[in-house]
């Protein structure tokens, strides 16, 4: 009777830490895949961080030319010669 206790607690403790074994490397497993999401999100938040930045060159460069063509309208509109004897309106 003693022996078949300690044999069942021998397989009872053998099964327990190779159930502690799986959930072991399962949480391992985990923290890698955790660790890979990280690093895959701060790459899309650089890469978000040069978007944004590409974005705000391209809209400071459009206002740049915005104001360009004005001051060239207005230089234009400067040089004209106007008819003197043409009215106003």
């Amino acid at each position: 009777m003693f022996e078949y206790r300690r044999r069942v607690v021998h397989q009872a403790w053998a099964m327990a830490k190779q159930q502690f074994a799986s959930v072991a490397a399962e949480r391992n497993q985990l923290r890698q895949d955790l660790t890979d999401v990280r690093r895959q999100r701060d790459e899309a938040l650089a890469m978000l961080d040069e978007l944004r930045t590409a974005i705000r060159a391209r809209h400071a460069a459009e206002a740049e030319l915005a104001s360009l063509y004005r001051e060239r309208d207005i230089a234009k509109a400067q040089a004209a010669v106007r008819d003197p004897a043409a009215p106003l309106h």
